[in-house]
């Protein structure tokens, strides 16, 4: 179900025609983004290197490049973001919304103590006392699975995985109605990685947050998400439930990260590969933005961009930017053991 769609259940997070130029660029390098997230419900951002997930998820708290132009509308519990003033935004960044970002150890000053971390922006924005700061603090270490005994250790007598608790309690810490978790799972082992996805599950129902979940792993995204987004050149190119989304993707973008996505029990050989590389900042785009890198592509793709358009036979609230999506109506390409991305290379 996409909750985001239930009359009675406002968006914690609706981003309408997000358009984003930074100095010097011939195209948008955010183009049109629309994303909603309800309470409660994880979704997924996902797509390359490059392709706009972090500037999205980074708009949403009013960190926008220097120079950066933005049109369109962010809101967050009903209050458009890009139209706050300073003082509004701390506000905003203190106690509505709160960031996870993917390396703790470049987050959390080495030489203070992790009591301090987590209390300094209750004292000085919120005028929590101390003592009221830490038992919160306290409580916050608690519900990621890490005792008070924490609050006074430095950051370098911490693992990577207690860190990045560390960074989940912080942003628990002013009861956000939403979280934006960049990469959050980047630096750790494979094990810590399941356990901080888990981890992020059940607060996001204990607490009643959005979570907004930034990856271009789509293992991690299909293992979280309730809803996917799938980001391409700065635009919103499928979206959808995670399920139908994974089983049966309707843009040929979607269709190629699966099919180079490692599997366990994919048959021995050849692992596709996307060939070449996104459009560059620097040029324009006429067409479909994929174009250039898709078997499919045709004179209309090269010429006319597609519109985010409901596929013929998709569950309600799936989407796809694309003028073929009837030839991607089955399987995904890692079942039907072709990619329409147009090279392969060796596992």
């Amino acid at each position: 179900m996409n909750l985001s769609d239930s009359p009675d259940t406002p968006a914690t997070l609706d981003i309408r025609g997000l358009r984003l130029r930074l100095p010097e660029s011939a195209r948008p390098v955010l183009d049109g983004v629309d994303l909603t997230v309800a309470p409660r419900e994880t979704v997924a951002l996902v797509g390359e290197s490059g392709s706009g997930k972090t500037l999205t998820s980074r708009s949403v708290l009013g960190l926008l490049p220097a120079g950066a132009e933005a049109e369109g509308t962010v809101r967050v519990v009903g209050d458009d973001v890009l139209a706050m003033s300073p003082g509004r935004l701390r506000i905003l960044r203190t106690s509505t919304a709160a960031m996870i970002f993917q390396d703790p150890r470049a987050a959390i000053n080495p030489l203070r103590r992790v009591g301090d971390f987590l209390t300094e922006s209750l004292r000085l924005n919120a005028r929590m006392k101390k003592e009221a700061a830490e038992a919160r603090a306290v409580r916050m270490l608690e519900a990621v699975g890490l005792p008070a005994a924490v609050l006074r250790k430095y950051p370098g007598q911490l693992s990577g995985g207690m860190l990045q608790r560390v960074m989940i309690a912080a942003a628990l810490m002013g009861d956000p109605a939403l979280i934006l978790a960049d990469e959050p799972t980047t630096a750790l082992d494979v094990t810590t990685q399941a356990e901080v996805v888990a981890l992020l599950g059940e607060l996001r129902e204990s607490f009643g947050t959005g979570l907004l979940f930034v990856t271009h792993d789509l293992g991690l995204a299909a293992a979280i998400s309730d809803r996917v987004y799938v980001m391409y050149a700065g635009r919103i190119v499928e979206t959808g439930p995670a399920g139908e989304l994974f089983a049966r993707p309707r843009h040929p973008y979607t269709a190629a990260l699966l099919d180079s996505t490692p599997r366990l029990d994919a048959p021995r050989g050849r692992l596709a590969a996307i060939e070449g590389r996104p459009p560059s900042l620097r040029e324009e785009v006429a067409g479909c933005p994929f174009a250039a890198r898709c078997a499919y592509a045709s004179d209309l793709c090269r010429r006319e961009a597609p519109a985010l358009l409901p596929p013929a036979g998709g569950l309600p609230g799936h989407l796809a930017s694309c003028h073929h999506t009837d030839r991607l109506g089955g399987s995904p390409g890692v079942e039907q053991g072709r990619s329409p991305a147009r090279k392969e290379s060796h596992r």
